[in-house]
């Protein structure tokens, strides 16, 4: 009995020291280009992002825009949907592309609607408890003139250890008060990615 238990009990050690093993952390910078797997990925959030508000900028809209009403326009993010493949944190694009419009001081910018809620809510709270020349009041917000739309659509080609990924995001700037489409923007991305068929 007893040379059964130290058996059991050296099986279990050698077992546990046999699974243990260590993970090596390297920090790198955040707007280092990394692709482990080839799918979407901050890189492509973050390079979308700029290139599409770049060219957005560019287009006659916004000199037509300021042209005629002498001030920048409010834009606002509508939705943006994932219809690829594969899970891709939205969220993230959604700020990049916010980051891009506000940082460009070409544009101003107004809270999404689950955030302009919890405002009103605020000032609803305000209202009843802060001091007349500290609260905040109601019907002072500043209307958007355009809400910008997208998608992110995927094509995936693969045979063996060999796969293409194709990314096509298409976003649409649109007036809020006539639904005029001012501007239309597409940005391609493909990805080769070859795998050693030979390693697990």
């Amino acid at each position: 009995m007893r040379r059964f238990v130290f058996v059991l009990a050296l099986a279990s050690l050698v077992l546990a020291f046999g699974c243990a093993h260590t993970v090596k952390v390297q920090r790198i910078e955040p707007g280092a280009v990394t692709d482990l797997s080839g799918t979407w990925n901050d890189t492509d959030s973050r390079l979308v992002a700029e290139e599409m508000v770049k060219d957005c900028l560019s287009r006659p809209w916004l000199g037509e825009f300021t042209g005629k009403y002498g001030k920048k326009p409010v834009v606002i993010v509508g939705f943006v949907q994932n219809k690829s493949y594969e899970h891709i944190a939205v969220e993230t694009f959604v700020n990049d592309l916010q980051r891009e419009l506000i940082n460009s001081g070409r544009v101003s910018f107004v809270a999404d609607k689950d955030i302009r809620e919890a405002l009103r809510d605020e000032k609803v709270d305000q209202s009843h408890y802060s001091s007349p020349e500290t609260m905040k009041k109601m019907g002072r917000e500043l209307g958007a003139d355009f809400m910008l739309f997208g998608s992110i659509n995927s094509i995936i080609d693969q045979i063996e250890g060999k796969k293409v990924i194709f990314y096509q995001v298409d976003l649409e700037l649109i007036n809020i008060e006539t639904n005029e489409k001012v501007w239309i923007g597409q940005k391609k991305i493909k990805k080769y990615i070859a795998k050693d068929k030979f390693k697990i």
